[in-house]
């Protein structure tokens, strides 16, 4: 009873990749020995040998090579066995005697398998062709000839099938070429004219599975001449001195495996011959044979079919690989200009995308994205911004090569369908953690023709309690339609891309040695500037200090004798002084705030707050201002200057108070990794168009005589925030008051230290 299984109740990887290069059996056509070196003793053999040399297994165990053949033919073999390449020996033609006089000619083939085990096969030396070297010669030249007069690949490849079928005399003669997906399709046929055609269908990859490619990729030529012959077992199974199966990987008798057999049945197959075609160690492709009958093609044919497909492959190999050089040296020169651009613009980004050739250019995409910094440089047909900010963030999630490619995005990342149109294709490179380049090829609707629906190219049975793959039975037209897949990325252009990151990072590293000897530079500079300050703000103090005295005591001294025109020639004096001495200290705060002055300690926030309204008890008394907040924490900060940031605050929120009391909170809330203040009152308001503007350092919105003040607080507050590693801003309106927020990290400085970040190094973060 047959019936069809569930097929994930079944390890499908087992059925699918069975270990063929072990399964024991062979073509009845000839026989095979397994020998021990060096005496040639007899280990294994098929089970048919002893029908053909009339001996019983018993006996031929006994037996040497020697005892089989004339003694002359042995002293050849021993010597060709000891060559360094067996190649020397093979074909050897071996005479072996039954019984008198009757002897019976074989072609002998020796080879070694993995094991090191020697193996003689024996096929009948039935045919009478005999071909020499010059007619192989002949038949190559005549066939190069016609080569050399073709001009694409089509036509090299329908050359090649016409001359193999010229050559065996096969009814069907294909080259199949093998896709990157590991699917096949044939690109050339020659066929007798009442045959159904199958130039151009595609074949999945299960038609061919792993074990069946290994083993072509080993074999240059593989005939079946008989697929419903019955095949011969090896006897014993084990070979006795490796105690494993016999690895017949390098076996020309090896017997196909049943669901093959079963296949070429389906496609009405009676013999096949396969010649592979390998390019850089790996298999290209095959030139696959078939005979509608029983076909058998004698060693000296196979080996000139052989030699035929080795030149005349080489000959097509040569023509892809000149094709891929000159487009490898069309990127290159394009890779050459991107980098030249880059090296003359400030910023490598132009050079990427505002000259001729351009990004586009190197991987012949539609569109490209560079995601730096945060900011997004987008030219051609891509994504909208948001979506190609989606896309990074998966593939910082998902990716961790030095680069990702893919024919069919949707697939792999589903928010990709919204832009298919545009980005069904996708090469990316990451220059950093948190930056890439993207390119992005449409999507190209296709019709591909298959040989049978490849979703049933095989089915499980179970029969008489065991299971076995099947292959399909029908091999017609199947037309399917695939959508969401972009031409494919070629590997020259692959490369190209990979070789464009190298020169990005060794430009931006090259940008950051240059901004980090800037940010030296200007830290010196800002070192002296500071000293300057210091000593200016110090040494000025002194003699306005003098001024006011003086002044003060000339107008008590002399105040009746002074008009009005000098007294208030003397109020302007001391207001003078006073808002000098205002701004001096102020330029003095202002220079301390720096990374290095600061110095980082658990800190409690209300201790800071308690400090800075003891300090400006004076105001909050006199304005009746009323101060709450609430429960603070402790965060790593400077003291000193977590105070000077309360007073600044909350003096502002007193300063720009309405015609009400003030009335001031200071909230705190904890964020994922950091802490968000916020100082809310209820004063004047700040026309939102000026929330940037009010901490650029000197600027004012009103005048001195409206309010009194340096221009300098919310610039002393913003460069604190910075220097804690947070921020600060502010949401306002006219009448409505105003809330100031800034952040601080909860691990403080350290948490900067341990991810490693400085920020005048910090190329790769921000722009």
């Amino acid at each position: 009873m047959v019936k069809e299984l569930e097929l994930q109740n079944i390890n499908l990887t087992n059925l699918k990749e069975p270990p063929i290069h072990v399964i024991g059996q062979i073509q009845p056509y000839g026989v095979l020995l397994v020998l021990e070196e060096p005496d040639l003793k007899i280990l294994q053999f098929s089970s048919n040998t002893s029908s053909v040399f009339g001996i019983t297994p018993e006996e031929l165990l006994q037996k040497k090579l020697e005892d089989l053949l004339d003694p002359f033919q042995i002293e050849r073999i021993k010597a060709g066995l000891l060559e360094e390449s067996l190649d020397f020996i093979n074909p050897v033609k071996i005479w072996l005697r039954r019984k008198g006089d009757d002897y019976v000619v074989f072609d002998g083939v020796f080879h070694r398998n993995a094991d090191n085990v020697l193996i003689l096969e024996l096929e009948p030396a039935i045919s009478q062709e005999n071909i020499p070297f010059l007619s192989i010669y002949h038949l190559a030249r005549a066939s190069i000839s016609r080569l050399e007069e073709t001009g694409n690949t089509r036509d090299l490849c329908q050359i090649i099938v016409q001359e193999v079928r010229k050559v065996t005399g096969f009814d069907r003669v294909m080259l199949y070429k093998f896709d990157d997906d590991g699917h096949g399709s044939v690109l050339a046929e020659e066929k007798l004219e009442s045959m159904e055609s199958y130039l151009g269908l595609h074949y999945p990859e299960s038609d061919i599975p792993k074990p069946a490619r290994k083993l072509f990729s080993s074999n240059w030529i593989r005939i079946i001449p008989d697929t419903h012959s019955q095949p011969v077992a090896i006897f014993p199974a084990v070979n006795p001195l490796t105690q494993r199966p016999l690895d017949l990987t390098n076996s020309i008798l090896r017997s196909p495996y049943s669901c093959h057999m079963e296949y070429l049945h389906n496609m009405g197959v009676g013999a096949s011959l396969t010649i592979s075609l390998i390019k850089e160690g790996k298999l290209w492709g095959l030139i696959a044979c078939h005979h509608q009958t029983p076909k058998y093609v004698s060693y000296e044919l196979r080996k000139a079919c052989e030699f035929l497909g080795r030149v005349i492959f080489s000959e097509l190999s040569a023509r892809e690989e000149t094709e891929d050089y000159d487009y490898r040296m069309h990127l290159t020169y394009i890779q050459s200009a991107l980098v030249e651009y880059m090296s003359q613009e400030e910023n490598f980004i132009d050079g990427l995308v505002k000259h001729q050739p351009n990004l586009l250019d190197l991987t012949s995409a539609q569109g490209a994205a560079i995601c730096f910094g945060g900011n997004y440089t987008l030219i051609g047909q891509t994504p909208a911004e948001e979506d190609v900010n989606l896309l990074v963030q998966w593939l910082k999630n998902t990716v961790n090569e030095d680069i990702f490619y893919t024919d069919s995005l949707p697939r792999l990342y589903p928010d990709a369908h919204n832009f298919k149109n545009v980005a069904s294709g996708l090469l990316a490179i990451p220059i950093s953690k948190r930056n890439y380049v993207l390119w992005f090829r449409p999507e190209v609707i296709q019709t591909v023709n298959w040989g049978g629906d490849p979703s049933k190219a095989f089915e499980v049975k179970q029969s008489n309690g065991s299971t076995r793959l099947c292959p399909r039975k029908s091999f017609e037209l199947w037309k399917e339609t695939v959508r969401l897949t972009s031409l494919p990325w070629r590997y020259v252009e692959i490369k190209a891309a990979l070789e464009l990151r190298k020169a990005i990072v060794n430009i931006v590293l090259r940008q950051a040695d240059e901004l980090a000897q800037l940010a030296h530079d200007l830290e010196l500079s800002n070192s002296e500037l500071k000293k300057f300050a210091y000593v200016a703000s110090h040494d000025l103090q002194e003699p306005l200090n003098q001024v006011a005295n003086y002044v003060q005591l000339l107008e008590m001294r002399y105040n009746d004798y002074l008009d009005e025109d000098a007294k208030e020639f003397i109020t302007f004096a001391v207001e003078g002084v006073s808002l000098m001495q205002t701004l001096i200290d102020d330029v003095l705060a202002y220079s301390k705030v720096d990374m290095q002055a600061i110095e980082f300690e658990l800190t409690e926030v209300d201790t800071a707050l308690e400090r800075a309204l003891a300090n400006l008890r004076k105001r909050i008394s006199e304005t009746g201002a009323v101060i709450t907040h609430d429960p603070l924490p402790t965060v790593m900060a400077d003291p000193t200057q977590l105070m000077q940031l309360f007073q600044n605050l909350i003096g502002n929120a007193i300063k720009f108070r309405s015609d009400k009391a003030p009335e001031i909170h200071v909230g705190a809330t904890r964020l994922e990794d950091e802490w968000l203040f916020s100082v809310r009152d209820n004063g004047i308001g700040i026309d939102p168009q000026f929330s940037d503007r009010i901490f650029i350092i000197f600027q004012r919105l009103h005048t001195r005589d409206e309010y009194a003040g340096t221009g300098m607080g919310l610039a002393i507050c913003k460069k604190i925030i910075e220097c804690h590693r947070g921020r600060i801003w502010v949401e306002s309106q006219l009448g409505e008051g105003a809330t100031f927020y800034f952040t601080i990290p909860v691990g403080g400085r350290d948490r900067e230290r341990r991810n490693g970040r400085k920020a005048q190094n910090n190329i790769f973060g921000r722009r």
